[in-house]
């Protein structure tokens, strides 16, 4: 299992939980970020303390839960806590709630020091499908997000009673990550997020891909997929559409992401030939093998009990090149902007940067990411790149959490898209 990031250690969170019976939610995520080091207050409104009560936030985050702006008037809390604040999660939104924030409301703690705060705000909405579908629901979405506000979107699945559909509050893990995402973004003038790839689709991959060798085995690598994940939630909190390609990754899938599940290097080159096309960018970050069986087995591949120490010869073959592929198939067009990802480790007198070097020149991508695997680094919780152009010159080193490695990989790309006709 990877390393969590520890983007929020030391961040100071205010959670806001709105009156939705999803509010139980909000204890993993208080937990979760507490669990990496932020200083977390909770701020309920009244109605949320009909779903979870004020003993478990103040259990949960080791501070006294106020939900009046006529609490601690001496110490004026319901401007401070926003002031201090380095990052609000709100979890659950509710439709009313957001039309509070909408227009500006300070009738609780909560939405006064949402009006107070010039730190990142991330909305994770929850309610009915019906709620969330109305035209003043979308329009208040619409102005929030136009504001610098993260607003994620509602998970598919099962709600309140029989039904179910778009509001389902998304599952904790994947709000923290969308939360290391909004703190680490650029900001515009106002401290909002800086929404600089609205308007634009990206394809990522992530993850590892697996050649299967009979029924029960494969060859694999050790790629976790969590900085394609990154990618996909930085690039969706600043305004973009994001196509996930998932070889093999057991993640949460970060909400409004198109999420398409492959398995081998072969289904993952079709899934990206398909897509080229109709995308903006192609971020090539999964770790494709370079070979694969020459033939599956069809049946398990047993051992000789006759003879102890034979061992079966396997034949291999190379896979497609799809990050070279790609760029080929673009040939002169400008679309999409294409970014690879190449783990190099040295070897044969070589230095792993002058084999990435080489490697940028020979795919022809407009970026390539780099770095050095010549240490255990899967799995880690930071990475540390260096970012070539298609000649092979630095133009840029990011080091750090994988979310603050993505930011600085779209700040790279976003100088490379193609205009907006």
């Amino acid at each position: 299992m990877s390393t969590p990031q520890r983007t929020l250690a030391g961040a100071r969170v205010l959670v806001g939980v709105g009156g939705g019976i999803a509010a139980y939610k909000t204890a993993h995520l208080v937990r979760g970020l507490v669990g990496e080091g932020a200083e977390v207050r909770v701020v309920p409104t009244p109605a949320s303390l009909e779903f979870v009560g004020s003993a478990t936030w103040e259990a949960l985050s080791h501070h006294r839960v106020l939900t009046s702006v006529f609490e601690d008037v001496d110490e004026v809390a319901h401007v401070r806590h926003g002031q201090e604040a380095d990052l609000l999660v709100i979890a659950p939104a509710t439709a009313d709630l957001l039309a509070r924030l909408r227009i500006g409301r300070a009738d609780d703690m909560l939405t006064a020091s949402a009006l107070v705060t010039r730190a990142p705000v991330v909305l994770a909405p929850a309610m009915h499908t019906e709620m969330w579908e109305h035209a003043s629901t979308r329009e208040n979405v619409a102005v929030l997000r136009e504001r610098g506000t993260t607003v994620l979107d509602p998970a598919d699945g099962r709600l309140t009673g029989p039904d179910s559909g778009p509001g389902r509050l998304p599952e904790p893990d994947a709000i923290l990550d969308a939360a290391r995402a909004t703190l680490a973004a650029p900001r515009d003038e106002r401290g909002g997020v800086r929404r600089d790839l609205v308007g634009r689709e990206l394809l990522i991959t992530a993850g590892g891909t697996r050649e299967e060798l009979d029924p029960v085995r494969f060859l694999a690598n050790r790629s976790s997929g969590r900085q394609g994940w990154a990618l996909a939630h930085a690039a969706l909190v600043r305004g973009a559409s994001v196509r996930l390609a998932a070889a093999n990754v057991d993640l949460e899938t970060p909400p409004g992401a198109r999420r398409h599940d492959v398995g081998s290097a072969a289904e993952l080159a079709a899934h990206v030939a398909e897509a080229l096309g109709e995308v903006d960018a192609l971020v090539m970050a999964a770790a494709v093998a370079d070979f694969t069986a020459a033939g599956r087995a069809d049946a398990k591949i047993k051992k000789d009990e006759t003879a102890p120490d034979s061992v079966p010869t396997l034949a291999l073959r190379r896979t497609r090149d799809i990050l070279r592929h790609s760029v080929e198939s673009r040939g002169e067009s400008p679309r999409p902007a294409i970014v690879g990802f190449a783990a190099e480790t040295g070897g044969d007198g070589a230095a792993a940067l002058d084999l990435a070097r080489d490697k940028a020149r020979r795919k022809g991508a407009d970026l390539l990411v780099f770095n050095d695997v010549s240490a255990d680094v899967f799995g880690a919780a930071d990475n540390d790149v260096r970012i070539l152009d298609r000649e092979g010159e630095e133009v840029a080193h990011a080091a750090g959490s994988k979310t603050q490695v993505a930011h600085a990989v779209l700040d790279e790309l976003l100088g490379r898209l193609p205009q907006v006709p």
